[in-house]
């Protein structure tokens, strides 16, 4: 997994991310990877990654304390690659139930909350398959229903059903990728999902191209 693309990849630090996952999984890559809190130094990276656990509200007050609100929405509107992990997968959307929080509203849509119905724990917590919607250059080399690591309570639920790139069960078929153009989110960690989680963190560094295949404006 070498001869990368892409020059730099930016890592978002806003106190809401869980680094040291990452800091691994692109150390094992052999990417070129800086993580900052400064949007100056996160401007001159050529993809951001956006990870994130914890509580929505916090998270938006920290964004917004570090200026990286504005700058996450201008590297958008730029056309420049971010993706969303968890948390940052969530505050892409509109907003979020958790605490009726206003996010970053880069994908309309909403982040719901599991209602825990039928005696499932919330939050979803381990292992789950990963059922890919369409061809997406995300999840390239990666076999169909292959397992992802996830711990969460909500999930992204976008108001075009055509952002949505895979979907996972859990009481219901949630949401777990989602894609708008140069903009990808998914609510599993790729960084301790292992060989397939590592797949898609490469796929994203490496291969993808100008634009997402699904979610198009």
């Amino acid at each position: 997994m070498e001869d990368y693309k892409v020059k730099r990849v930016g890592v978002v630090d806003y106190d809401a991310g869980n680094l040291k996952s990452v800091e691994t999984a692109l150390e094992y890559l052999g990417a070129d990877y800086e993580i900052s809190k400064d949007p100056e130094t996160l401007a001159r990276t050529d993809k951001l990654i956006f990870p994130g656990v914890g509580e929505a509200g916090a998270a938006m007050d920290r964004l917004r304390h570090y200026g990286l609100d504005d700058f996450l929405r201008e590297f958008f509107r730029m056309g420049k690659y971010i993706l969303g992990i968890c948390l940052g997968a969530q505050i892409v959307l509109s907003k979020s139930e958790e605490t009726d929080t206003g996010c970053l509203d880069l994908i309309p849509g909403t982040a719901l909350k599991f209602s825990g119905e039928g005696g499932l724990k919330v939050p979803h917590m381990g292992w789950n398959t990963v059922h890919v919607t369409g061809e997406s250059l995300l999840f390239k080399g990666i076999p169909e229903d292959s397992s992802f690591y996830f711990v969460h309570s909500y999930y992204p639920s976008p108001d075009d059903p055509e952002r949505v790139i895979a979907r996972t069960d859990y009481g219901l078929q949630f949401c777990s990728a989602i894609c708008r153009d140069n903009l990808y989110a998914v609510q599993f960690h790729p960084e301790k999902s292992g060989r397939w989680g590592l797949q898609l963190l490469h796929n994203y560094i490496a291969d993808i191209g100008p634009r997402c295949i699904q979610g198009r404006d």
